[in-house]
Order: C-alpha cells, then sequence, then structure tokens
C-alpha cells in the first residue's frame, strides 16, 4: 500500500510540478531582454512576422499577456508584439525618460546629486519605494524618482 502511495504522489508531482514551475506571477509583471538580439512577432509563433528587431539587451518591457512559451510584450515606446519567453529575464531594469534626470545619494529630492543620466539610459533597478527606485548604470549607482524612468 505504501508503494502505492509514493507511486501516485510521484506520478502527480511529475505533471503538477512542471507546470508550477512554468507559472508566472499575475499580468502584467515587468521583465527585460535578456539577449544582444531579440524579435517582436505579430503573433506568438516564430512562423508570423518580425514587427521589430531589438538589440539592446537589459532593454525593460511589461509582459502582458502569456501563450505558451510566448510573451506578449509591451516596450518603452508603446509597441506591443509578442516575443519568446526564452528571450527575456525577470532582472528589473529601467530607462530614463524625458529630460536629463539627476541621480541622487539617498531617495530625498534635497540629497546630492551623485550623477545625471540622459533620456535612453538603461539600468537596473532595485530597492523601490517612495517615488523612488535604486538604480544602477554600469556601475555607477543613485536613487532616481519613479516618474523619471520606465520599467519601475
Amino acid at each position: 500500500m505504501t508503494s502505492r502511495l509514493i507511486i501516485a504522489t510521484a506520478a502527480l508531482m511529475a505533471i503538477v510540478g512542471p507546470a508550477a514551475a512554468q507559472s508566472d506571477p499575475k499580468l502584467p509583471y515587468w521583465a527585460s531582454i535578456s539577449v544582444d538580439e531579440a524579435r517582436m512577432r505579430k503573433g506568438p509563433s516564430p512562423d508570423v512576422p518580425v514587427i521589430w528587431e531589438y538589440r539592446r539587451k537589459d532593454l525593460p518591457v511589461k509582459v502582458v499577456a502569456r501563450h505558451e512559451t510566448w510573451r506578449k510584450i509591451e516596450d518603452p515606446d508603446g509597441t506591443q508584439g509578442w516575443m519568446a519567453a526564452r528571450l527575456l529575464s525577470r532582472t528589473r531594469t529601467a530607462i530614463v525618460t524625458g529630460d536629463i534626470r539627476p541621480l541622487r545619494e539617498e531617495a530625498n529630492a534635497a540629497a546630492a546629486v551623485a550623477y545625471r543620466a540622459e533620456p535612453g539610459v538603461v539600468g537596473r533597478i532595485t530597492e523601490c519605494g517612495d517615488g523612488w527606485c535604486r538604480f544602477d548604470v554600469k556601475g555607477r549607482k543613485g536613487w532616481i524618482q519613479t516618474d523619471h524612468i520606465w520599467g519601475d
């Protein structure tokens, strides 16, 4: 009787385990492009036309839908299309928007400016809260207001 229970449990885990591992968080969620070249397509298949080719690793994207191994994404310009999930990373990144933006030494508008970032600069973000995110551009770190970036 015990061996049957073990076999039944193992069989159930073989079915449920992979499905649980593939589950994604609730939509939408933030991701980033994990490769140097990635194609956005009109639909979730390699057989449909390419809308856009990205050549910018770490570019932030918003995942708005899922279909099997494909994710419908929105890029910083608002363009939406489908990309293979294997081309995306859960690494949180953001892109500077608008004008040149100050990155401050602390999460406070009165804090000293650590450096400034031009529009289009992409960096990794951590520790977001109260309208600020810790922003790291190739080792240069500072705090940036969330309304100055896309991807938070």
